[in-house]
């Protein structure tokens, strides 16, 4: 996928479901429900179980949704990852040689940066947009308003402390989307295995930031 697709995927979706499943079957159910409240870019974390089959299965069963991974550290995840048929790529950190391999197999990646100078260096290595974590730790929306001018060329997706209550002021501070992960699946839902109600979720959040 080129930076342009997954850049104009971002601007109409606004908002990533974050999974980090236990079991692979609960990361099946955690998808299905976000998918059908709406939501079309979901990530699978590299720390759940069996994250690669995990993909594939979606990437076959939610033809209409945008399967990535994140919790990247090291090239040999990345490229593990990539076989597994992730579309887009997370890292916590910035890592020059894992952004270089994904932008010669034309594949979306977002470095975790926090400073000025890590989010210019990801930008400069060829990160498609980066990612700003923990951003409710450093100011939330005021830090993400106060890095637009000069760094408004840079697309920016914060993530770490996002609520279904905050995510719409990250957007209108600049960033292009959010990720979300704990806001969407509260513990108490997913060990009921309340589906309907965590779809519900994710169709106000697409409501809201729409």
């Amino acid at each position: 996928m080129s930076t342009q697709d997954w850049l104009s995927q971002l601007q109409k979706q606004r908002a990533i479901a974050v999974i980090r499943a236990p079991q692979i079957e609960l990361g099946l159910q955690m998808a299905l429900a976000v998918a059908s409240g709406g939501m079309q870019l979901i990530e699978i974390t590299w720390s759940s179980d069996r994250p690669g089959e995990l993909i594939a299965q979606l990437r076959e069963q939610l033809p209409e949704c945008t399967i990535g991974t994140g919790t990247l550290f090291n090239l040999q995840q990345l490229e593990e990852a990539i076989a597994c048929g992730a579309e887009f790529l997370f890292t916590p950190h910035v890592d020059p040689d894992m952004i270089k391999a994904s932008v010669i197999k034309n594949i979306p990646i977002i470095p975790g940066a926090l400073t000025p100078t890590e989010i210019v260096s990801a930008w400069a290595y060829g990160a498609s947009c980066v990612k700003i974590f923990p951003v409710q730790a450093v100011g939330g929306a005021d830090y993400i308003k106060s890095l637009q001018g000069p760094l408004g060329h840079i697309p920016l997706i914060p993530t770490g402390g996002v609520t279904l209550e905050n995510a719409k002021g990250l957007i209108q501070a600049g960033a292009i989307a959010v990720g979300l992960g704990g806001e969407l699946f509260p513990q108490q839902l997913v060990k009921e295995e309340n589906w309907p109600a965590i779809a519900q979720l994710a169709k106000d959040l697409i409501q809201e930031l729409a």
